[in-house]
């Protein structure tokens, strides 16, 4: 048994070292935030002190898992991907130790207006960090792009549409700061601390919110087009995965043209999705609480993409060409 699970583990360890150190280190942070969850009740804006530190841990190990399982896939420009992927790890990295060192001193990350020059250095590593991040995976997404990854159609394109997706949440991501109003807020310890921004729209940060996620349900967040966008990488994959595993038996599927052309349909059904999700939070609308005007740009949403995937099906693959 033990010779069945190493050697599919020794092989992940072979992917991009410094991707796979920075997920180790990630889940060595998750077990730490799991700790502080239970153990430390202090709260700062509404939600515990260790609940950020966890979700970044979680998305930048799911999101360093994937990239780096891409990037041992066979490809041209292996040496700029691997320096990119790099750039990525540390970057990401650094953030998250920041995030993770100011929840444990009870204050804030990022937004603040602080004069203490500590603060300051810490602001301006993580604004340039964060930028840094949607570059580098802009480029990976660039040099991926002109060429076919995987074997399989259909992975390929959910590579090259997730990568695209995952870019555009990150831009999404720069909504905040530019939308959001400066705001006061205190520290676990009652210092008042003057913010520059904050991710609500319509509403104070800090009200009430969804369960872990903490997006506001009382006005518009923009944490969730960033999310959805950034996180669209791993929905294609498991697009394509599900398509894969449907194909044995389902004969339609069984033409990875078939597939590839229902990822790009579902691709550019998720950029709606994006695009919906930006609006409604631009609109200072909760997510769970959708008005009938985004009720009805869902609908159509949903009908266009059901009329497209139905056009797809119904039509046999012509002369096999790269796609």
């Amino acid at each position: 048994m033990s010779t069945v699970l190493g050697t599919p583990l020794r092989r992940v360890m072979q992917w991009h070292r410094p991707l796979m150190l920075m997920v180790a280190s990630m889940l060595l942070l998750l077990v730490v935030s799991t700790i502080g969850l239970v153990l430390d009740d202090r709260v700062l804006l509404g939600a515990p002190v260790w609940l950020k530190p966890f979700k970044f841990a979680v998305s930048m190990a799911v999101y360093g898992t994937t990239l780096a399982w891409m990037l041992s896939l066979p490809h041209r420009g292996r040496k700029w991907t691997s320096g990119l992927a790099t750039v990525f790890a540390v970057t990401g990295f650094v953030d998250t130790v920041i995030v993770a060192v100011q929840a444990a001193r009870g204050t804030f990350s990022h937004f603040h207006k602080s004069t203490a020059p500590a603060e300051k250095i810490m602001l301006v590593v993580f604004g340039n960090a964060v930028l840094l991040i949607m570059l580098a995976n802009l480029a990976l997404a660039i040099i991926l792009a002109f060429q076919r990854v995987h074997a399989d159609r259909a992975m390929s394109r959910a590579i090259h549409t997730g990568l695209a997706l995952a870019v555009a949440g990150m831009a999404l991501g720069f909504l905040i700061p530019i939308q959001g109003k400066a705001e006061t807020a205190l520290t676990t310890s009652g210092q008042r601390v003057s913010l520059s921004s904050g991710h609500s729209v319509g509403v104070p940060d800090g009200g009430p919110g969804l369960p872990l996620t903490q997006w506001s349900t009382t006005g518009g967040d923009l944490r969730v087009p960033h999310f959805v966008g950034m996180h669209g990488l791993q929905v294609m994959l498991i697009a394509a995965l599900l398509l894969a595993a449907l194909a044995a038996r389902y004969p339609r599927l069984r033409d990875d043209r078939t597939r590839a052309h229902l990822i790009a349909v579902l691709a550019t059904s998720y950029t709606g999705l994006i695009a919906l999700v930006t609006w409604q939070a631009l609109r200072a609308q909760p997510l769970i609480h959708p008005d009938a005007l985004t009720l009805t740009a869902a609908a159509l949403l949903a009908a266009l993409t059901a009329v497209v995937t139905a056009t797809v099906l119904a039509t046999r693959p012509g002369p096999d060409r790269r796609i």
